[in-house]
């Protein structure tokens, strides 16, 4: 578990940080979500003691990560791919950061075939992809076999192969029991990925909330209507908060109503429905919502 009390961190007149207070559970996967500047990685840092606090205090398993006598048994951390001796290969990385908490060997071994590391594992990491890169940092997040999992943007440069498998290892360490904190600029992947999400724009927290709770409070909410009677159906929902939509020429999107009001209103006009589906906001449309006024670094759309 990882407890966020008040969290505030300042560089000179910048805050990165503001009063952040949350709660991420064990059990579940946690997505971060916030434009570029927004204190993700920030936030992550304190959390693993990188980085000193302003104000508040953050708390991994009950302690502060400077307080833990093995830290790397209680919290896996993957901040940064790159920050790694590129003359190492990768299994004498592994093998040196085991040393420092009496981590066996086999252990090494076993985070090396898990994360499909195998066949690169004798090679310098200074020759490695982004994407296998990524995937020694995971491992080395594992090493310790940890309650508690922190991943900044663990899918970048993976192959869509990868992202399936970050997508499937976090849900399954989630389902162990343990805390999944990651953050990620996929919003198709984080949607599903994710139990919950936190959004962060501008260093304060914009959104802590199940996906669904989110997902629910976009204003997408319209409904897709199937009919060969597209004009009557026009006519029988009509009214000054209803918006109907062509898209084709017996195809109708219906937003300012349910789709049980439209049903209604179609039978009791003797009007034929081939389909009748809600269609809800993404999690990109509701992130783009969320954090619209919140973009530090925005880029104008040369016309």
């Amino acid at each position: 578990m990882i407890q966020l009390d008040r969290l505030t961190k300042t560089y000179g007149s910048k805050t990165a940080v503001n009063d952040i207070t949350a709660t991420i559970q064990p059990g579940k996967v946690t997505g971060f979500l916030g434009p570029n500047g927004a204190g993700k990685s920030t936030t992550m840092r304190m959390i693993m003691g990188l980085d000193r606090p302003t104000h508040g205090t953050a708390i991994v398993n009950g302690k502060r990560y400077v307080e833990h006598r093995s830290p790397l048994t209680e919290v896996g951390a993957l901040l940064d791919a790159k920050a790694v001796h590129t003359g190492r290969t990768a299994y004498n990385h592994l093998l040196a950061m085991a040393a420092t908490h009496g981590i066996p060997k086999r252990r090494v071994h076993e985070v090396i075939g898990l994360t499909g590391l195998d066949a690169v594992a004798g090679k310098r990491v200074g020759g490695f992809s982004l994407g296998m890169g990524q995937r020694l940092g995971i491992a080395a997040a594992m090493l310790g076999d940890p309650a508690t999992l922190i991943l900044d943007e663990p899918v970048n440069g993976l192959d869509p192969e990868g992202v399936l498998w970050v997508r499937q290892f976090a849900r399954h360490l989630a389902s162990e029991g343990r805390t999944v904190f990651l953050s990620s600029h996929l919003m198709s992947e984080m949607a599903q990925t994710a139990d919950h999400i936190i959004v962060l724009g501008r260093g304060r927290i914009l959104a802590d909330a199940p996906v669904g709770e989110i997902l629910a409070g976009a204003t997408r909410g319209a409904v897709r209507v199937r009919t060969p009677q597209a004009e009557e159906l026009s006519r029988a929902v009509n009214g000054p908060d209803v918006t109907v939509t062509g898209v084709e020429s017996q195809l109708l999107e219906v937003s300012g109503l349910s789709a049980a009001q439209i049903g209604e209103a179609a039978a009791q006009f003797g009007i034929v429905l081939h389909e009748l589906t809600p269609i809800n906001a993404s999690l990109e449309e509701a992130y783009l919502e969320l954090t619209q006024d919140e973009v530090e670094y925005r880029t104008e759309v040369s016309r």
